[in-house]
């Protein structure tokens, strides 16, 4: 075996040397490989993380602008739908139906407990179970700032999984 990977070359002179591969040639390649395949790797792994803050991002966008349409649909109430979203959502109010009669009040309190669930921090809440609405950001709370007719929507979450760092997202409106 031996014979096929070396083989002594003499070109008519007194000196003769041999070609073919060394092992230390096969292993510094195996090394820029190894090298090579680890920063693939890295770079999928950040990839992915970018990824999921992209999605995380998105679902936040989503939740700003249901509340935004929600108060557009009820302007009546515009007032009452400023809320910090950290309190637990208040009793059910189901207002999913034409027939259900709402008071404005009462819609509004029945889009703001869709929102908070749907936010994420009330997951185990009684009221988010009964309406089957599941918390698309991990950690995420919400705020609506409302001055005249100008709506601030304030979405924050955790963006990591150590739970260290919160991003927050803001839209605002004119209605």
């Amino acid at each position: 075996m031996n014979r096929y990977l070396r083989k002594t070359v003499c070109l008519g002179s007194p000196r003769c040397f041999e070609t073919g591969f060394s092992l230390l040639e096969v292993l510094v390649a195996v090394v820029v490989l190894a090298v090579g395949l680890l920063g693939i790797g890295g770079l999928q792994v950040l990839s992915l993380k970018n990824n999921h803050s992209a999605y995380l991002r998105s679902q936040a966008t989503y939740l700003a602008y249901d509340i935004l349409d929600s108060i557009r649909v009820n302007p009546d109430g515009i007032a009452s739908y400023a809320t910090l979203a950290t309190d637990a959502p208040a009793a059910n109010q189901s207002c999913e139906t034409v027939t259900s009669n709402c008071t404005t009040a009462q819609l509004v309190t029945h889009d703001l407990n869709i929102w908070k669930c749907s936010l994420g921090a009330w997951d185990a809440n009684a009221t988010c179970v009964t309406l089957g609405a599941r918390g698309l950001l991990p950690g995420g709370t919400g705020e609506v700032a409302i001055n005249g007719n100008d709506v601030t929507v304030t979405v924050t979450w955790i963006d990591d999984r150590d739970g260290s760092t919160t991003t927050s997202l803001a839209v605002s409106t004119q209605i």
